[in-house]
């Protein structure tokens, strides 16, 4: 298994024959701390949750496990965040994947360069779990109208 890639995560207690019905989120975060928690509180609640420590597979992870929504941090140590929402966008296969940005990058002209990219929200690290699981069931319930 890749080292930088952590298993899909299902709540326990989840009936396996229904994760299927599961809320795919996939995140991409270098900050092991940061990527542990967000991966705990979002398998928490309820959704099922893929970790990516780096940008480079991402497209590849985007095909097999097919998320609903994609958590994004715009500082990676292999690849641009930027980059990676701007390819996102150009291909007709993910550009509606919504794409919520968690960063350190608190500049107004980070948060807007990433809205231009496409991204739909934009979160300033440390985020407030409560704000962003409020964000996320938004842009799953705009994304499913």
């Amino acid at each position: 298994m890749n080292s930088n890639r952590k298993s899909p995560n299902v709540k326990s207690g989840t009936d396996p024959l229904s994760s299927s019905a599961l809320k795919r989120l996939l995140v991409v975060e270098d900050n092991n701390l940061n990527r542990l928690m967000l991966d705990d509180y979002l398998t928490f609640c309820g959704y099922q949750v893929l970790s990516l420590a780096c940008g480079a597979s991402l497209f590849e992870e985007l095909a097999s496990f097919q998320p609903h929504l994609i958590l994004l941090d715009l500082r990676l140590p292999d690849v641009d965040g930027y980059l990676l929402l701007e390819k996102l966008q150009l291909n007709p296969k993910w550009q509606n994947i919504p794409v919520i940005i968690v960063s350190a990058f608190a500049f107004k002209s980070d948060r807007q360069r990433a809205f231009n990219l496409g991204a739909r929200q934009y979160f300033i690290k440390p985020v407030n779990l409560n704000d962003l699981k409020q964000a996320i069931a938004q842009e799953l319930t705009n994304q499913s109208n």
